[in-house]
């Protein structure tokens, strides 16, 4: 092989080798989005809230904190989503994490092979880091095909390199399918703009369950993830639209506060309970706690 050849070979491979492990490194280590201190119950309000014995009491305490909240989403019984463990409001696609005993805005899963929780602050992390390790597999089992087409031949004589190759491409094509099986997946979640929650439990607004609440079409939908500037969209920067806590819905028949109407409707709501998710592919795990 030409000396220019390896180059090559050698130049692409630290590229990509490089934004796989800063796409890696920026899902482990950024931490998930907590809603604003302003979506928490005050001293006030949480005594009023403890002291009060009555269901419908206490979902008027909720009410009241709510008027002045970006919330459109409500639980399945038509209650504003509150959660106990945090004493808070939970803004819209926010949920508990259990294992990081946490709210986290826009939360898609926990997920134990970054050790961390993927919502709205390192979803695009997540999303740019499986896209470079399926590239990464890709490349690595492209440059080694034509070896293991040698191994077949019997043109390699040296039995260890034989197993080296023989390993290495099985180890590269096995994560390479089950890679694909999950960023597909969270491509099309993308596309319709759902996390991974959603797409297993539709959000709820004042007129029911809708699975395409937020979804704005393809164009602004990627744009929610990635922003506006596409020349970031492929590098682990923070480019995505909004602050977590609120996000533009596919209709805005709800121009005004759900929570404000209907208040006699709603019924007694038990604490939300926990969610916890990870999904790994068809040969992964999904853990959910809804």
């Amino acid at each position: 092989m030409c000396v220019s050849l390896l180059v090559a070979y050698l130049t692409i491979f630290h590229v990509i080798f490089v934004f796989f492990i800063w796409t890696y490194w920026k899902s482990v280590f950024t931490p998930p989005q907590q809603p604003d201190k302003k979506f928490q119950m005050s001293y006030a309000d949480k005594e009023r809230y403890e002291n009060e014995d009555r269901p419908e009491g206490q979902q008027q305490i909720l009410v009241e904190m709510a008027r002045k909240l970006p919330v459109y989403t409500r639980t399945g019984n038509g209650a504003i989503r509150f959660c106990d463990r945090c004493q808070l409001i939970k803004p819209d696609r926010c949920h508990h994490c259990s294992v990081c005993a946490m709210c986290v805005l826009k939360m898609d899963h926990h997920c134990p092979w970054v050790n961390n929780c993927i919502g709205f602050s390192n979803y695009k992390f997540f999303l740019l880091f499986l896209a470079y390790s399926l590239l990464y597999c890709m490349y690595i089992a492209a440059t080694v095909f034509k070896y293991f087409i040698k191994f077949w031949t019997a043109e390699l004589t040296n039995s260890r390199s034989k197993f080296h190759i023989l390993f290495l491409l099985f180890v590269a094509i096995m994560f390479f399918v089950s890679l694909l099986f999950l960023f597909g997946y969270h491509c099309w979640l993308v596309s319709q703009n759902r996390s991974t929650l959603e797409a297993f439990s539709a959000p709820v607004f004042q007129n029911g369950p809708d699975k395409n609440g937020f979804n704005l079409g393809l164009v602004k939908n990627l744009q929610q993830v990635f922003g506006e500037e596409r020349r970031l969209w492929l590098l682990p920067v923070v480019s995505s639209q909004g602050d977590g806590h609120f996000f533009p819905m596919r209709t805005w028949s709800e121009a005004r506060n759900p929570l404000l109407a209907n208040e006699e409707q709603w019924e007694e709501e038990g604490p939300e309970e926990d969610t916890h998710g990870c999904h790994l592919g068809s040969s992964l795990i999904v853990e959910m706690e809804t």
